[in-house]
């Protein structure tokens, strides 16, 4: 059976849709952009700043979350675990115990009453309460001789402790001294010790009571 020329014009028509294809296939691959060498840098920037923002933001919910209470939220406030212990500020007095305990008590006893005779008491003690310099002179450099307390003479010695404890241990003793057992006198600081200590640092004898009555007050 032969081909009419309709069939024959479709057949060119078709062969020429087929050859206008493959022009532009080709057209596209030479037009086809190029890849790039190595990585874009953009995805590894947003991967840094990902990783900024979870790990500050990770900080600042255990900074502020308060323990992640729901219905309490202060940025001020003490986050100290439950249970822990508080950290108490002792006072000069409350510090200069252990320091009296360590080298006062036995003379002068817990209770502060002293031995008659020997050593004298410190409850209402007009040296412990007078002047506090002349006591600072008499732990720096001892005391020997006779005085009187409260009417009554004592007499033995107390041996100087300037070399043993610090300016701030004898602060401490002698406004646990001026405090406890019912006194009431002020503290001692440790500029005044080490003022006093500057001015006697020449001394290498013991006080007697008649040359501290003419000191001071």
């Amino acid at each position: 059976m032969s081909a009419t020329p309709d069939s024959n014009f479709r057949l060119e028509q078709a062969c020429a849709s087929d050859d206008s294809i493959q022009q532009v296939h080709a057209q596209l691959q030479k037009t086809k952009p190029e890849k790039t060498n190595g990585y874009s840098m953009l995805p590894l920037a947003l991967l840094g700043l990902m990783c900024s923002a979870i790990f500050f933001g990770s900080i600042y919910l255990a900074h502020y979350s308060l323990r992640f209470d729901p219905l309490v939220y202060n940025e001020h406030a003490n986050r100290a675990k439950p249970g822990a212990a508080k950290v108490v500020a002792l006072t000069r007095a409350q510090l200069g115990k252990k320091v009296f305990n360590m080298t006062c008590i036995t003379c002068h006893q817990a209770t502060g009453l002293g031995q008659a005779g020997l050593y004298p008491p410190l409850v209402g003690s007009e040296w412990a309460l007078g002047d506090p310099e002349r006591v600072v002179r008499i732990v720096l450099h001892g005391l020997n001789g006779p005085i009187t307390v409260k009417g009554t003479v004592n007499n033995n010695v107390m041996a100087p402790l300037g070399e043993t404890l610090k300016d701030e241990q004898i602060a401490n003793a002698i406004s646990y001294v001026r405090s406890e057992w019912g006194n009431n006198a002020s503290e001692v600081e440790p500029e005044m010790v080490a003022k006093v200590r500057a001015e006697t640092a020449s001394r290498k004898t013991y006080w007697t009571a008649e040359e501290l009555l003419k000191i001071g007050k």
